[in-house]
């Protein structure tokens, strides 16, 4: 397990979250090479959601890029993300099953920040209707309180954020028993990037980009890595590869110690 003794991001970091918008215009002055590169998916339908205090809207760049490359893609359409409260669970878990019925097939999740934890704990109680989980900038791991946005989710949820276990499927450190892969940034400014990785095993991995936290929705290097990781076959996950290019682009993702 990740272990608990990190802290929230430094201020200067923090002050630096203002990247999000260039990132956004870099995203879209690199979609031309990001839609010739990206490989195209099998079909299968995709779950993307939002991060704390965000709506749909905040992910519709991405889910619009997923769209090209053949992927029916969703948003979670609950408003805004203002943590779990009622109803947000039952709703989530209604939303993966209406798909998984709707499209006969297994659901992948993306989820950004907060929603990635959704994602990860919907993978731990819906693994027989789950295919693969992705996580944005998500701190499952070490202290809920590394982060500069622990007093918002307070606020938000009137919730503390030290009882994030109590919510459904269990411990929010423990890895989804589905493949799984964690993007995360060195250079987060909201989130302690190393409460937002995982342990490498045969079905988890950490993909690492620099950039904002607020703008790994529409990353241009975190979007290829998501199509790249939508793309694997269903029985055949395997690790991503950082070949050629994609090592200047991909820095060598870190793993928290044993």
């Amino acid at each position: 397990m990740v272990q608990a003794t990190t802290v929230a991001p430094r201020r200067s970091l923090f002050l630096l979250e203002g990247r999000a918008i260039p990132e956004l215009f870099g995203f879209a002055a690199s979609l031309p090479t990001l839609t010739a590169l990206a490989p195209r998916g099998d079909g299968q339908p995709v779950l993307v959601l939002p991060g704390l205090t965000t709506s749909d809207r905040s992910t519709i760049a991405l889910r619009r890029f997923l769209k090209t490359k053949g992927y029916p893609t969703y948003g979670w359409k609950m408003g805004l993300n203002l943590g779990p409260r009622p109803g947000v669970e039952e709703g989530l878990i209604r939303l993966v099953e209406d798909l998984h019925e709707k499209y006969e097939r297994k659901v992948s999740l993306v989820g950004w920040s907060l929603g990635g934890i959704y994602a990860r704990q919907l993978g731990k109680l819906m693994p027989q209707k789950v295919r693969q989980v992705i996580s944005l900038g998500s701190p499952f791991g070490g202290s809920p309180k590394a982060t500069n946005a622990w007093r918002v989710y307070e606020m938000a949820s009137g919730q503390s954020a030290d009882h994030g276990h109590h919510h459904m499927g269990g411990a929010i450190s423990a890895p989804p028993p589905v493949p799984t892969t964690a993007i995360y940034s060195k250079t987060d400014g909201i989130c302690a990037w190393q409460n937002c990785i995982e342990q490498k095993s045969d079905i988890a991995e950490n993909i690492e980009v620099t950039g904002s936290h607020c703008g790994l929705g529409h990353h241009p290097a975190a979007v290829y890595a998501i199509a790249d990781r939508l793309a694997q076959p269903e029985d055949d996950w395997s690790h991503f590869k950082r070949d050629g290019l994609l090592r200047v682009i991909f820095p060598r993702p870190a793993y928290p110690s044993s």
